[in-house]
């Protein structure tokens, strides 16, 4: 099932943020790998708290960038999420 503005995207409980200090970069851990993040995509996890919608996260963001992300975040959460890396809280 696609995620829609309405969804409230949380990390899978065996993911987690972190940052790599060898890389000098976020990256998203899990127990099969890492996925080195941008900091846009750090941004967009950083958000990924289980409260806040995918309309309110690109909200955020549209403000702190000053431009419509809401494709990139719908893309970049919906990525994640069809390799159960984000889950619908």
């Amino acid at each position: 099932m696609p995620l829609t503005s309405v969804a409230i995207p949380v990390l899978w409980r065996l993911a987690r943020l972190d940052f790599d200090s060898v890389r000098q970069r976020h990256v998203l851990l899990y127990p099969e790998g890492t996925v080195l993040l941008n900091a846009t995509g750090a941004a967009i996890l950083e958000l990924c708290d289980g409260h806040r919608s995918m309309g309110e996260i690109a909200a955020i963001l549209r403000e702190r960038y000053r431009n419509d992300v809401t494709a990139d975040v719908t893309e970049f959460l919906s990525h994640l999420a069809e390799r159960e890396l984000i889950r619908e809280a």
